[in-house]
């Protein structure tokens, strides 16, 4: 089966990976010209575990080419699945351009063509957005039967996306009314036993657990933040609640440290925020969540500034371990407000190689620290050894590297629990603990 992937950013470079190793022919779209150089050279456009070689292997046996024409695509395919971006609005609502953009090309195509043809939405919309996109590029397409329009959300954690396809945490599929799909194509598409919904349940259901992990965050982090206070370790506290898991189920973001980043948690917590203001809708839980995590930002700040210090140095800077994603990172924008009060930064991150940022990640990068490129250093211990303050966010430094090269006068403060860092020879804060 061929399948076009539009928008080839983090959701459609593993999508268009993970599908291309089970068998498919893919052919990417994307309007950047250098993500598509970069696919059709078997290059990921992201960092993520496995999937230059994935992208490589399927290149090297013709399963992957990409293209900037879309009708060309979906002449090529029976399948075209929607992976753009939705990025926020100024006032904090979700811009659906690049959706309305592409959906108007598939369209387009479609009736030029006059071929029978299977859309997948795949970007994170609010509730009501496919069933808009449908009714107003897709009504008389859909009517005559030429058309089955679906919107399956993924639920792909970066830094261990390729397994989260793999091995779905959770399958959905929506449909127009809710019925599950005649043929076994969709449902079998994306893994695990997908639970069927209208259009509407499955885009609630998207929003729903991406709130659900950024409550979790600032829930985790407003304890550490108490618990820090009557000189408790949050980290045992949490650690406790989490073993029920009868009641308290997931353990992946209940863990005091950074604050919530990212391109998803930020974005989705103001598009439903504001969403739920123009329905009326008195959310105060919800409301407040965004600003507990400004509350933590602005606290990781000021742990940074009491010390006294100028010099200070980030161990990692993206919002997580095996990423080079600097969109949304609160390491970003501390590093940001130090360097505007007027302190020395120096950062290492090993995932971080500026020439391979590309699209939102690079232009976000550009517009905040267009001077990352002078603080980022390639040797850990040129900012271990600089430093009077180290802010380790990330374990992408040896233990033995900081024993070595670490000072009595040195004040390490400890992002996400790192516990080895305790037993070294120099001052140590933990964020929450």
């Amino acid at each position: 089966m061929t399948i076009s992937v539009f928008g080839l950013g983090y959701v459609g470079a593993v999508t268009s990976g993970c599908l291309s190793q089970i068998g498919h022919q893919i052919i990417g779209v994307d309007v950047h010209e250098p993500k598509v150089r970069a696919f059709n050279e078997g290059r990921s456009p992201i960092v993520e575990p496995e999937l230059d070689d994935m992208l490589q292997s399927a290149c090297r046996e013709g399963r992957l080419r990409a293209t900037t024409d879309a009708a060309e695509a979906v002449a090529a395919s029976s399948i075209s699945i929607i992976c753009v971006g939705t990025p926020s609005l100024p006032s904090g609502s979700l811009d659906l351009g690049y959706v309305t953009h592409v959906t108007q090309q598939i369209a387009a195509a479609l009736r030029q063509q006059g071929k029978k043809h299977i859309v997948i939405f795949r970007s994170t919309m609010l509730p009501g957005s496919t069933r808009k996109m449908v009714g107003e590029q897709f009504a008389d397409l859909l009517q005559s039967g030429s058309l089955q329009v679906f919107y399956c959300p993924e639920f792909l954690r970066e830094g261990t996306a390729v397994a989260d396809f793999r091995e779905p945490s959770l399958a959905v599929v929506g449909t127009e009314y809710g019925n599950a799909p005649a043929s076994d194509e969709v449902m079998s598409l994306f893994g695990g036993t997908p639970a069927v919904l209208r259009w509407e349940g499955a885009e609630m259901i998207k929003y729903s657990c991406n709130y659900f992990h950024a409550l979790k965050v600032g829930f985790a982090n407003e304890i550490g933040r108490l618990a820090k206070h009557l000189n408790e370790d949050a980290l045992r506290v949490m650690d406790v609640v989490c073993q029920d898991t009868r009641l308290n189920i997931s353990r992946y973001y209940m863990r005091p440290g950074t604050p919530f980043g990212g391109s998803c948690l930020p974005k989705d917590v103001s598009a439903l925020r504001s969403f739920a203001r123009q329905q009326g809708v008195n959310l105060p839980l919800l409301e407040n969540t965004q600003a507990t995590n400004d509350a933590h930002q602005q606290q990781f700040v000021q742990l940074i500034e009491k010390s006294g210090k100028r010099r200070i140095g980030f161990i990692g800077l993206a919002f997580k371990a095996d990423t080079d994603d600097l969109r949304g990172s609160p390491l970003v924008a501390a590093a940001e407000t130090l360097i505007g009060r007027g302190h020395t930064v120096s950062i290492y991150d090993p995932q971080i190689n500026l020439s391979r940022l590309i699209g939102s990640n690079e232009q976000q990068i550009q517009t905040r620290m267009p001077h990352l490129a002078q603080l980022l250093k390639q040797d850990a211990k040129e900012v271990i050894e600089a430093a009077e303050v180290l802010v380790v966010s990330q374990k992408c430094v040896p233990v033995e590297v900081f024993r070595a090269c670490v000072r009595a006068d040195q004040i390490i403060i400890d992002v996400n629990g790192w516990a080895p860092l305790k037993s070294l020879p120099c001052r140590y804060e933990g964020l929450c603990w």
